[in-house]
């Protein structure tokens, strides 16, 4: 999916997944480990199990994450299509008037 595809509730959703500093955290260290069972994102994190998986459910319905079930646990890893359309997001943001010059 493109961004010009993304109507404005769509986006919002994924830019609201982004602003927490605990996402980012568990994005980056997605990222760095390529794949990790909510567990190890726990032990990371000062926070509770719960707390976490809050917190991977929004990232989740943003489309950043993806998870898959291995035995008790679920393997997270980032889902790059969705980090994909936040940088076409804010690059068509960037190339648009918006529709008011008189904002600039």
């Amino acid at each position: 999916m493109k961004y010009g595809q993304l109507d404005d509730e769509g986006l919002a959703i994924l830019f609201k997944a982004l602003a927490h500093p605990v996402r980012i955290k568990i994005l980056k260290h997605l990222l760095r480990e390529d794949r990790c069972i909510c567990g190890g994102i726990v032990n990371i994190l000062p926070l509770a199990q719960s707390t976490v998986s809050q917190h991977l459910k929004i990232l989740r319905k943003a489309g950043l994450v993806t998870g898959t079930v291995e035995g008790l646990s679920i393997c997270y890893c980032v889902e790059k299509k969705g980090l994909i359309l936040i940088r076409e997001a804010i690059e068509a943001l960037l190339t648009s008037n918006g529709g008011d010059e008189n904002e600039r």
